[in-house]
């Protein structure tokens, strides 16, 4: 079966890059605030395995708090970067039903949703935590780079339909970053335990490393070939 992706707005824009062989599997992976999908498609190519689609959407542009109301890519407005900062909920909930479009094309497509990953760095690791814990569609796993889970207030009831309780979700943090302190990435780490299975939450810290996805990106990898 194929599907029109003119129908999923994020998709008719999205950098696509297809298995080399018969795909069983997909990862949809959200960049962060200000970037595009052009570079996480890169790193995706080489990484890449040979069954695995890998979708890379942009966000849209809008004004953005944080950035003194500038227009940049960005999946939800920001006002503040702290676990008490006033949050774009509003926002944060329409992003996260676009992303579950593209997750809901894909299964109507072919591809069962527990062969599908979602991830993200930064504000699409924020994106891919929430749009997880408040989709009922089970994924193989989630992967979170350098981020925090928006409307953290919420939950765990805003979890309670949720079909990943069970779902391996895997942060990755550096102890060096100044824009999301790795003490936030472990603070969303202990509140993810309180939502999901906690045996299946995993927070790895790299020493030295700034709000930057490496090496973060090769231990994604490897999650890939462990999960799907």
């Amino acid at each position: 079966m194929c599907g029109n992706n003119m129908s999923v707005p994020l998709l008719s824009e999205a950098l696509t890059v297809p298995g080399t062989e018969k795909e069983t599997a997909v990862v949809i992976f959200l960049h962060g605030l200000g970037d595009t999908g052009h570079g996480w498609a890169d790193a995706m190519t080489s990484i890449r395995l040979p069954y695995i689609k890998y979708i890379c959407p942009h966000a849209p542009r809008i004004p953005v708090t944080l950035n003194m109301k500038m227009t940049m890519p960005s999946w939800f407005d920001l006002t503040g970067l702290s676990p008490e900062s006033p949050e774009d909920e509003a926002g944060i909930k329409r992003a996260a039903e676009n992303i579950k479009a593209i997750i809901d094309h894909e299964v109507k497509n072919g591809i069962p949703s527990n062969r599908i990953i979602l991830g993200g760095f930064s504000q699409g690791g924020a994106l891919s935590l929430y749009t997880a814990l408040t989709s009922q569609q089970q994924l193989a796993g989630v992967v979170g780079l350098s981020c925090w889970l928006p409307l953290h207030k919420t939950f765990p009831q805003a979890a309670s339909g949720s079909g990943n309780k069970d779902t391996p979700i895997l942060q990755c943090h550096g102890e060096m970053d100044p824009m999301i302190p790795a003490q936030y990435g472990a603070m969303t780490a202990e509140k993810l335990k309180n939502i999901v299975s906690p045996q299946n939450v995993t927070f790895r810290t790299y020493p030295g490393l700034m709000h930057s996805s490496c090496p973060q990106g090769s231990k994604c990898a490897q999650t890939l070939k462990e999960v799907i």
